[in-house]
Formats: structure tokens, C-alpha cells, sequence
């Protein structure tokens, strides 16, 4: 028996007669009601409000209509069945700051839900709020953007909300809020920077925020912010709205979208551009959400026996591959674009998701703005979902221009994120050297063995810590407890420099740049927030080592031998150098990618004693960067020799002043 006529046999949603007998799991029933049109939910204007509701399978429809977030309705309207499965109704009068919710009667049993399509929400989203989007404008809200001209030039940043601001010491005034990210002239202990100052000054291209959408309020109940809460946020409920808890005032609808607005605009005016972490694949509750009430079977995918397939480990997963999964989908990243002017997004689990719905995201944010950004995890798990669909890194080459988290590079160089004790290159691991070389050369075919998922570099992002798992410190505190803390904090930073000075797009965990620990805390998703914010006092303390990572991204922006466009490129210009165990050395040669240096030498040294390392003959080499690590070099005799776990840059003839 077919997985359709098991999950007809073992599930009721609703009388097949409603559809002309085309069942929920069948294909034609896309064909029969796929709706295209862009006016799904609340139409606004003053003189009427327009209201189109997509539920093929009920056999009633109504809109209900609420004074407040909490209080009994005030009406009850029925709804016209309309085209492809629609419903619609349409309010006289100016109806801004009416909120309502849909209730549908799907076989004998009626369900209310909000509005999936819902751009405004009340206290908790359990209710839509119409409004007109124009009036949460801020003052100074402009389309103009920091310049990327490729996404290999981004240095990317990622960081929750909370975290920035919520450390007694941070000095800013609205900690945990969208405003907390939008203060000036912040200052922390011995009076460093903290907040966006603090951001600014590292040089990075991109903040990265954790999800911001609403999520559920089984993590955070925006009634109760009193009360200790915490949570990364990766449980949508309302995929269109921000979530109420960062904003100043959860009960007015049009406060957080303002304030999250300020926030955007305040990252752009700083020069830095805002990726969304978004949460496509799962929903925070397969039976609860608006979309299994309104539209049951349709959304989730299922197994043979009617049981949600999970692929996600949150219990469920999005059906992207129907087409009006994948339209809800599209329209949703469109509309942060439009309206949140938002750079890039990250996709949470994209493995999960199907190829076809990352194109038409991609071809769509392409008519927009070509410079926004697609990045994702790219892993391969295990769903009901066809393998040759799933948007993982094994089918990178069917998705051009969608970037995936390089797991190899990672793990090659701390060891394997699963095994704690594990170790990696820069803890002195044999054989790691490969893996760290196919990171270099960001992800591609490069020759050999030296090949990862990536056509092109703008493919692959490099990393080895973020939100997720231990922290780079923690793990190495875990990993190489016998080294002494000075040697891990030399792996440390030879960690950060590889993604830094590797092909493709680096990203970095906030506060890796000065060690963050989380004591241990492996998933800190839903822990205490004095186990996830940023330590401002370490920081104060590791300033130093926050100067080395500005240092490293100011090398990286000076050098375009960093940054090359194409596979080509990497190819024709990389070469690797002979070195010994526990060290990558290589070239980038001819001025790379138009780099002012004729060549540049690049070494990452994991070995804590003297090294020598043989020089090609390119020319008269001199330090570029890396200096302390230098014991000698003997120009004469083509010879570094280097002492100590770090990277050291050389260059030749045809240089710019020293960095």
C-alpha cells in the first residue's frame, strides 16, 4: 500500500467531498488548489480591509473579530468561498488595530487560528492585528545599504539578541531589547566599547541575529517577562511578525515592528548588514500551529502510519516540497526583505528543505537584491523527504549561489563537535592536515582528494564555533585540559585566523574573539541568560585577543587573495607548500584576485616547538603578519623559521605598507 492510501486509511481531515474527492496527501491536490495570488490575510486600507483565507478542506469559514489581545469577540462574519480553495471577506470602515482570528469547520470539528499570513500580532500571536505597516515606519527608515559586492567578501557575525545586552556591565539602557542594539557610546568594564560601538569597531560585514520571528510561547510568554526566561528562539509560531519579548512593549501590535526596524536601520547606518536566522523546516507544535488547525495534513509531512516524520528532533517538519508550503515560504523571506529590509538569511536544518524551494527563494531574493545572502545547514538528515531533493551539501551543485556551513573544516580543526575529547589540528592531531586544506581552499573540486560539496567558494561558509555545541574555549578546555591555558589560547587563535584567511565566507560566533565560555553548558538553548550572555568583564580582560580578531578580519579586508570569486581563481592561484606534520603552509601567487602583493605565504604552525619551513623562490619575502611568531627569516637562504602554535603571513615585491 502506497504512503497516500495508508495515511487516508489511518487519518480523517475532512470530507473528501468538500475537495471533489481529492484527498490532502494527494499530488492533484496542489493542482486543484494552488493559489498564486500575493493578497493572502489582511489587505489594510482606511476605507476597508480585505481578508483571504487559503483552507480547501473546510466546509465553513468565518472571521472573528476581537477589541483586544484577550477579551471575548466583539463579531463573528462567515466567509465566501472563493477561488482554488480560498476564502475571503471583506470589512468596511478603517478596521486598524481590530484583532481576529479564523475559524474553519474541517469534517465535524471547528478550529480557530490565527492568520499564518498575519504581518501584526498581538501579545503571545494568538491572535492577528490589522494595521497599516506604513505607520511603523521609525524616522530616517531608508533602503540604502552598506555595499557587498560579493558574499565572499562578508565577515559574518552571529549573535542573540539577549546575549549582547543583558551582562550587568554592558551599559546599555534597554538590555535584551531591539533597542539595546541600536544605543550609542555604550561602555563596559575599564571603559571599553560594548553593544553596536563594540561591533562596529571588530570590522565585521554582518550581524547575524538568532531567530527574531515570534516564536512560541511555550519558551518565552511575552505576559511574564518578569520572570526569568531564556531561549534561542528556534520554535516558530508566527513566521511573519518579530517576537514581542526584544521589544519595549509586547502589547502594542506596532511596537516591536517599529523597534525592530530602529535596530535594522541602526546596523546599516554602522555599515553593517543584518542576516535573519530563520526556521523553515519544523514548526514549534505539529498539532497546535495555525497551519495544521486551519489546514490539516497539508503543511507537515508525515510517515506510512500517520506519525509526523521528524527529521528536525522538534517533533515535526515543514512539507516545503507542497506548493503552498513552499509559496508561504517564498512570500514569507520576500516580505523581511521588503519590509525589514533584512541582507541574508540563515536556514536552520536546510537540509530538510528541497532543492526546488531554495532556487525559487534564491531566484526571487535575486529580482530584489542580488547581494542578499542564502546560508544554511546543509546536513542530511533523516525524513520522509527524498534524498535527491533535500537541500543538503551532497546537492549543493543544484543549488548555485546558496552557501552551506562547511562541518569538515570545523572538525578537522578542534576535533569532532560529538566527541568531547576529541582533538584537531590546532591541538596537535596527526592527519588533520587534509581537512583543513579542503576548507582553504572554501569547499571545491580543487584536485585529488582536496574537494568538499562546494562548485564555488560563495558555496561554502567557514567556521569552527557558533551557537550550537561548545564553545571553541570550552571545547578546547574539554579536549587539551593538559595543555597549559596560554597554549589553548595560541590554538584558539590559530583557529580563528583559518577561517579568516580560508576561501569563502568566515563566520564567527560572538565572542569568540575573546574566548566565550558558557562553563561547559554544551546546549545552552533554554539555560540560565547568566550562562549565555556576553562576559563583558572577560572581555575587558581579553582584549588582546579581541584585537587579534580585528586585526585578522582588517587582513582579510586588505588582501583580495583572501576573498577569490571563483573556483578558477583558487585553482590557478593557490598553490600548498611542502610542510611538516601539525602545519598547512601555501601560496597565493601573481596577485591573486588583484591583491597588492605579488605573493603571499601563509602558515598555520599547530606545533608548539622551533619549526623550519623551506621558502618557494617567488622573491624577497618579508612579514606581513604574524611577526611574533617569527624566530628567523633568512631571505638568502629562502628559510622562516617560527616558534609556537600560530599563523605567520609573508609576503613579496609590490606590497602595501605593513598591517
Amino acid at each position: 500500500m502506497s504512503v497516500q492510501k495508508e495515511l487516508e486509511v489511518v487519518t480523517d481531515y475532512g470530507d473528501l467531498a468538500v475537495t471533489n474527492g481529492i484527498s490532502v496527501f494527494d499530488s492533484a491536490f496542489d493542482d486543484a488548489f494552488y493559489y498564486g495570488g500575493n493578497d493572502l490575510g489582511a489587505t489594510y486600507s482606511p476605507e476597508k480591509t480585505f481578508f483571504r483565507l487559503w483552507a480547501p478542506t473546510a466546509s465553513e469559514a468565518k472571521i472573528v473579530f476581537y477589541n483586544n489581545w484577550n477579551d471575548g469577540p466583539v463579531r463573528e462574519m462567515p466567509m465566501t468561498r472563493d477561488i482554488q480553495g480560498t476564502w475571503v471577506h471583506e470589512a468596511t470602515g478603517d478596521c486598524k488595530g481590530i484583532y481576529y482570528t479564523y475559524r474553519v469547520r474541517v469534517g465535524l470539528d471547528w478550529n480557530e487560528a490565527a492568520d499564518p499570513y498575519a504581518k501584526v500580532v498581538g501579545v503571545n500571536g494568538d491572535r492577528a492585528v490589522v494595521l497599516d505597516l506604513r505607520s511603523t515606519d521609525p524616522k530616517g527608515w531608508s533602503t540604502e545599504k552598506p555595499q557587498l559586492d560579493s558574499p565572499v567578501d562578508a565577515v559574518i557575525y552571529e549573535l542573540h539578541l539577549r546575549d549582547l545586552s543583558t551582562h550587568p556591565d554592558s551599559g546599555v539602557l534597554y538590555p535584551g531589547k531591539y533597542l539595546g542594539l541600536v544605543e550609542k557610546d555604550t561602555r563596559g568594564p575599564n571603559g571599553i566599547p560594548t553593544g553596536l560601538d563594540y561591533i562596529a569597531g571588530l570590522g565585521v560585514t554582518h550581524v547575524q541575529l538568532l531567530p527574531i520571528y515570534d516564536y512560541s510561547t511555550q519558551s518565552v510568554d511575552e505576559t511574564k517577562l518578569h520572570l526569568p526566561h531564556y531561549n534561542w528562539g528556534y520554535d516558530p509560531k508566527n513566521y511573519n511578525v518579530p517576537e514581542g519579548s526584544y521589544s519595549t512593549d509586547p502589547y502594542t501590535p506596532g511596537t516591536r515592528i517599529t523597534e525592530l526596524k530602529r535596530c535594522v536601520q541602526a546596523l546599516h547606518d554602522r555599515g553593517l548588514r543584518v542576516i535573519m536566522d530563520v526556521v523553515y523546516n519544523h514548526v514549534y507544535d505539529g498539532y497546535l500551529v495555525n497551519f495544521t488547525k486551519l489546514v490539516p495534513g497539508y503543511y507537515l509531512r508525515y510517515r506510512a502510519d500517520g506519525s509526523f516524520s521528524n527529521g528536525s528532533f522538534c517533533g515535526n517538519e515543514c512539507a516545503t516540497e507542497r506548493r503552498m508550503m513552499r509559496k508561504f515560504i517564498v512570500d514569507s523571506v520576500v516580505h523581511w526583505v521588503q519590509e525589514y529590509h533584512m541582507d541574508g538569511f540563515r536556514f536552520d536544518l536546510m537540509g530538510l528543505m528541497d532543492t526546488d524551494t531554495m532556487n525559487e527563494i534564491r531566484r526571487r531574493l535575486d529580482e530584489i537584491d542580488p547581494t542578499i545572502l542564502m546560508i544554511g545547514e546543509g546536513w542530511n538528515m533523516e525524513t520522509v523527504l527524498p534524498g535527491e531533493q533535500r537541500a543538503h551539501q551532497g546537492n549543493a551543485w543544484k543549488m548555485p549561489r546558496i552557501a552551506h556551513f562547511n562541518d569538515g573544516l570545523r572538525d578537522s580543526v578542534k576535533g569532532s563537535t560529538f566527541i568531547h575529547g576529541s582533538q584537531g589540528f590546532i591541538s596537535g592531531e596527526a592527519g588533520m592536515e587534509e581537512g583543513v586544506k579542503r576548507g582553504i581552499v572554501g569547499g571545491i573540486d580543487y584536485g585529488g582528494s582536496i574537494r568538499q560539496f562546494a562548485q564555488e567558494p560563495v558555496q561554502n561558509v567557514n567556521y569552527v564555533e557558533c551557537h550550537d555545541n561548545h564553545t571553541l574555549w570550552d571545547k578546547l578546555q574539554l579536549s587539551s585540559g593538559q595543555k597549559t591555558e596560554e597554549q589553548r589560547r595560541w590554538m584558539h587563535r590559530l583557529a580563528s585566523a583559518i577561517v579568516l584567511t580560508s576561501q569563502g565566507i568566515p563566520f564567527l560566533h560572538a565572542g569568540q574573539e575573546f574566548m566565550r565560555t558558557k562553563n561547559g553548558d554544551e546546549n545552552s538553548y533554554k539555560s540560565p541568560v547568566e550562562v549565555n550572555w556576553l562576559d563583558w568583564e572577560r572581555c575587558a580582560e581579553h582584549q588582546n585577543d579581541v584585537l587579534y580578531v580585528a586585526s585578522l578580519i582588517h587582513l582579510r579586508k586588505s588582501h583580495p587573495a583572501f576573498r577569490l570569486r571563483t573556483a578558477q581563481e583558487i585553482r590557478e592561484h593557490l598553490f600548498f607548500e611542502d610542510a611538516p606534520e601539525h602545519a598547512v603552509a601555501y601560496t597565493l601567487r601573481n596577485h591573486a584576485g588583484g591583491d597588492p602583493a605579488r605573493h603571499l605565504y601563509v602558515l598555520y604552525n599547530a606545533n608548539a616547538e622551533s619549526q623550519s619551513f623551506k621558502l618557494p623562490d617567488l622573491g624577497a619575502w618579508e612579514v606581513c603578519y604574524g611577526s611574533e611568531w617569527v624566530e628567523a627569516l633568512e631571505a638568502g637562504k629562502g628559510i622562516l623559521r617560527v616558534n609556537g602554535i600560530g599563523m605567520v603571513v609573508l609576503r613579496t615585491s609590490n606590497h602595501i605598507s605593513n598591517l
